[in-house]
């Protein structure tokens, strides 16, 4: 029997006959994993309530002959328990979660660089200091980036023209100059492109001044941008709310 153990995100959990489940984790050093948890849908399991979706744990596996086996969980991240009862946040982590296990498609593969992505951004999440759907696009932005698909915001997709520039065409990559152009592009306002710009790079000073109008341009930009890639829609995707924080009260 080989035991090994890591830190891990875990990202979805099917049904496995009466009383398992499958367990789909995005880790630190073993990249996706997919393990049997045996018995924790039974009442008098032991760490049935840690492996849910968004809980960061720490998990000890046996190597099995076609799927691994979780034989002990420990917490180091409770992210659930306040994602849960919000749903902008509880549908941003959704989405968050099902595009990690989209990007590690193979599993074993190290992918360290996304495992740090998905736990800094449901740590963001659970604490509720940035706006939710600020989070989930910085997310999607850098994971695009990790994949090899970030848009060009700042030059021309085709030239490398610096920018910015007046197009923006999802299939062509991002921004385009005025020779690049091709039929199908979007006009994105300035704001847009500073806030697509923002994000990637953790300027969050400027990402939380940004006004409702480019943040919902910015969300659709970004998602019509993954999609592409993805070649297909991600299901969480269409149920994130997309409502901005209320602005605070002055002298409150």
């Amino acid at each position: 029997m080989k035991l090994y153990r890591d830190t891990g995100v875990v990202l979805r959990v099917h049904k496995l006959g009466e009383a398992d489940r499958i367990i789909t984790l995005i880790t630190r050093r073993h990249g996706k994993v997919r393990a049997v948890a045996k018995g924790v849908r039974r009442t008098t399991s032991r760490f049935g309530a840690r492996l849910e979706p968004f809980g960061h744990v720490d998990v000890q596996f046996y190597t099995g002959r076609t799927l691994d086996v979780i034989t002990q969980v420990q917490t180091v991240d409770a992210f659930a328990v306040p994602l849960v009862g919000d749903y902008q946040r509880y549908t941003a982590a959704s989405a968050i979660t099902e595009t990690a296990d989209r990007l590690s498609a193979e599993e074993g593969e190290p992918a360290m660089r996304l495992y740090l992505l998905v736990t800094g951004a449901l740590r963001a999440l659970a604490a509720g200091s940035r706006d939710a759907s600020l989070v989930l696009d910085a997310f999607l932005l850098r994971a695009m980036a990790y994949a090899g698909w970030a848009p060009a915001i700042t030059e021309c997709a085709r030239c490398g023209e610096p920018g910015p520039h007046p197009a923006f065409n999802v299939q062509a990559g991002g921004s385009l100059c005025g020779r690049c152009r091709v039929a199908g592009s979007v006009h994105p306002a300035p704001e847009v492109l500073v806030l697509l710009e923002a994000l990637l790079h953790g300027d969050w000073d400027i990402a939380e001044e940004s006004l409702p109008g480019p943040r919902r341009d910015t969300s659709g930009l970004v998602a019509a941008h993954l999609q592409w890639h993805l070649e297909r829609q991600l299901r969480s995707l269409p149920l994130v709310e997309r409502r901005a924080r209320a602005a605070p009260v002055p002298g409150k």
